[in-house]
């Protein structure tokens, strides 16, 4: 799983699934979109992701499976599924 913060979630994600991007995603094949949050503010965006990398993978999984319970490329939805969560 990868967990990341982008102030451009849908060409983000194009990039991962075309492997333009070096790291993680490119090494080991990460490009399906199965959850994302809305942030207002970068800062609140980055301090949730700093959260998100701490926790453990069931806890990650359980709130994949809230949002995704068949874990569904979501990259063609964004628009239609964004919410802002606030904080």
């Amino acid at each position: 799983m990868y967990i990341g913060v982008t102030s451009d979630l849908w060409t983000r994600v194009c990039a991962h699934k075309n492997g333009t991007t070096p790291g993680f995603t490119s090494t080991y094949g990460t490009n399906r979109l199965v959850w994302y949050e809305h942030r207002l503010l970068m800062e609140v965006a980055i301090r949730r992701e700093k959260q998100l990398k701490a926790w453990k993978r069931d806890w990650k999984i359980e709130i994949i499976e809230k949002m995704n319970p068949d874990w569904r490329d979501l990259h063609d939805e964004i628009d239609v599924l964004a919410t802002l969560v606030s904080e």
